[in-house]
């Protein structure tokens, strides 16, 4: 047997450290950039960082830095430079103009992302709406003429018009037609969230790849699908759950992310209508990730755009079988940061500093678990009970 051996298509991430945007945190950007490029199946090969009072407004880095990347391009043979944030029309035109070779922002690969993620037609046509989104200000480029997509230009172009204009225009009908799709998906879903009204509604919420759908698993006794990638859930997954004699709905959703394009963020609102519906909310946390905290405000930051801030909600700190730290010699006297805390010091810091119920467990190794289940159950009734008082003899 022949085997075909599969060609990784490889990059260099490109980022830029500013007043506003220190390095360290450009760090952190980046190593998350190269989670997602691996998630897409892309080696990264080099990091690029450049510090700049401000991004150049013509080509993103200085142009000493992009002579330097594109050398190190030829030399290396590297096929694509992916940029930490999102890119202009111009910047794009310009820097492949520049490097000659394929070039990515940040919102584009998670786009790519989606697009290979999604697998429901509501996935599909959220992510296909997206990309339309964002390719429209982009048509200068040299792209693929998508007169295919309504069989043909022929009597669609005036006297005179160009090609660029007709493609902006097929666009903007695909745009149309995707958001009456939407629609129509939408009120379908509606009247199925209206037939299951009987039943108090749990969702879990956190950043991406925190372990929520593992703990769907285990707490639904389901096969959700579970990966250690970015974005391995696209598609709100609800299922039954029965603790004791308390049966509830549990959602899982789509994970956030720092930096999220804002056409996702539109086009994904309506797969949120299960948050924004939820009678209590289980945001997940990994603890075990340095930068939790960081990752706490960003879903905090994308609940309150969709007005769910103020719901119900349990802190879920999950991982705690792959959290570690770094344990300070006795006779260092400087500060203790977060890195030096053991996972006791951080259960208190975090107590004391939120007033919201906590609960620290490892849904992969169900540590803890079944405190915090038992929680769950005696939320869930009292919900219950506030709703539907005459079924109070069932307690």
């Amino acid at each position: 047997m022949i085997e075909i051996k599969k060609v990784v298509e490889t990059a260099i991430l490109i980022g830029v450290a500013t007043q506003q945007q220190p390095i360290e945190k450009e760090q952190e950007y980046l190593e998350e950039l190269s989670f997602l490029a691996d998630t897409a199946g892309v080696e990264v090969k080099k990091i690029f960082i450049q510090k700049l009072s401000m991004i150049d407004s013509r080509t993103f880095v200085g142009s000493g830095k992009l002579e330097e990347i594109k050398q190190y391009l030829i030399e290396h043979e590297v096929g694509m430079a992916i940029f930490d944030d999102e890119l202009s029309p111009s910047q794009l035109r310009n820097i492949e103009t520049a490097l000659e070779i394929k070039v990515l922002d940040r919102t584009a690969l998670i786009l790519d992302i989606f697009a290979s993620r999604a697998r429901t037609s509501h996935a599909k046509v959220q992510v296909e709406l997206a990309q339309y989104q964002y390719l429209l200000p982009r048509l200068t480029r040299m792209w693929t003429h998508l007169s295919k997509q309504r069989g043909g230009s022929v009597g669609m172009r005036g006297p005179g018009e160009r090609e660029i204009e007709t493609d902006r225009r097929i666009i903007h009908n695909r745009i149309s037609l995707l958001k009456e799709k939407l629609k129509e998906i939408d009120q379908q879903k509606t009247t199925q969230r209206k037939n299951r009204e009987s039943l108090i509604r749990v969702a879990l919420v956190g950043y991406t790849n925190v372990g929520k759908s593992t703990l769907m698993n285990v707490l639904s006794k389901s096969d959700v699908f579970a990966e250690n990638k970015l974005f391995a859930t696209l598609d709100t997954t609800v299922r039954k759950v029965v603790i004791e004699n308390m049966a509830f709905l549990l959602s899982d959703t789509v994970g956030f992310i720092r930096k999220l394009p804002h056409a996702l963020v539109e086009s994904f609102k309506s797969t949120l209508d299960e948050v924004r519906e939820s009678d209590l909310l289980i945001h997940v946390v990994d603890i075990s990730h340095p930068e939790f905290e960081d990752q706490i405000v960003t879903v905090k930051q994308t609940l309150d755009e969709i007005g769910c801030a103020d719901k119900p909600t349990v802190m879920l700190f999950n991982k705690i079988d792959a959290f570690t730290y770094i344990k300070k010699d006795a006779d260092d006297l400087s500060p203790k940061t977060k890195e030096n805390m053991s996972l006791d010091e951080l259960k208190q810091l975090w107590i004391a500093k939120d007033n919201r119920p906590s609960f620290f467990i490892s849904a992969h190794t169900k540590e803890n678990y079944d405190a915090f289940k038992g929680f769950i159950y005696e939320e869930v009734k009292q919900l219950h009970i506030r709703r539907y008082p005459y079924d109070n003899f069932l307690y």
